[in-house]
């Protein structure tokens, strides 16, 4: 078995002259678990649907399980999971009666209890879909998602909707998954969700990815250099240094006591996305 499972190289989109992804290249192992971020509007969701065989790309190379997705049969989409960020279910159906059909369509399916389970719908399992609420609905995308058994699965935006009890939840049963070997492609808005289940996250903005490497140390050199702050004069100032602990000392003997408000903050997965992104984040 190849050990890639998603290779992507020099891939192009394009609506007429406009480039919506340009020459973006990236490889995904078996078993990783992947994040794919960005604001809305950089290209992530359309790089993500052209590995999902979704949408065409106008230039580049793509093989997702040893497949170009363009090509790609039903054996090969039985072989992925996708979550989407919203998806329209049959309401007049039960929980239960949905994941059974969809049970139905895969060679190796999960048993049906045992993933309601997982998602935490025991109490819905006989309940129409139409009758949920919007994080249960989102729960049963995440089912439907994860009962084929798919060698690779697509998370797009998957805890929408969920509350913070649900969100960790979700997170164990993505943890379950990939102590499976199962690979994952994630893309959320929500930084502590991608530093919390990745190994690796690379940031696309404006079509193009602008840096990637694993959740512990991304980002380059200087962006990782831990910020000192404190208050003084009634003003909130900081410093980057890479001595924090030495600097603060100073700090202290020069104003002669540990200035108030004094803390030393390692730069997160989110402030070196929101470096990377600046403005665009925000538009």
């Amino acid at each position: 078995m190849e050990s890639t499972a998603v290779r992507v190289k020099n891939l192009r989109k394009t609506y007429g002259d406009r480039a919506v992804v340009d020459d973006v290249s990236f490889d995904i192992a078996r078993g990783e678990t992947f994040a794919l971020l960005g604001p809305n509007g950089a290209g992530k969701s359309t790089t993500v649907e052209i590995l999902e065989g979704y949408r065409r790309r106008t230039g580049g190379e793509v093989s997702v399980l040893g497949v170009d997705p363009q090509t790609g049969g039903l054996d090969w989409k039985a072989r992925l999971g996708i979550v989407l960020q919203s998806a329209g279910q049959a309401g007049l159906v039960t929980v239960r009666e949905q994941l059974t059909l969809f049970a139905g369509f895969y060679p190796r399916p999960r048993d049906v209890e045992e993933v309601i389970a997982a998602v935490g719908l025991q109490d819905q399992a006989k309940t129409r879909i139409a009758k949920l609420s919007g994080g249960q609905q989102r729960r049963v995308d995440v089912a439907l998602g994860i009962i084929g058994r798919p060698e690779l699965l697509f998370l797009d935006e998957p805890t929408t909707g969920f509350d913070p009890h649900a969100r960790r939840e979700f997170w164990d049963l993505i943890r379950r998954l990939q102590t499976e070997g199962t690979t994952i492609l994630l893309t959320t808005h929500y930084l502590d969700e991608a530093a919390q289940l990745a190994d690796r996250v690379a940031v696309i903005s404006s079509g193009r990815l602008q840096a990637m490497g694993p959740v512990d140390g991304f980002g380059d050199p200087e962006s990782r250099i831990p910020i000192v702050r404190w208050r003084e004069d009634g003003m909130l100032r900081e410093e980057r240094t890479d001595e924090p602990f030495a600097f603060a000392q100073a700090l202290a003997r020069r104003l002669g006591e540990a200035p108030p408000s004094l803390e030393i903050v390692r730069p997160s997965l989110e402030d070196i996305y929101l470096a990377l992104v600046g403005e665009e984040a925000v538009s």
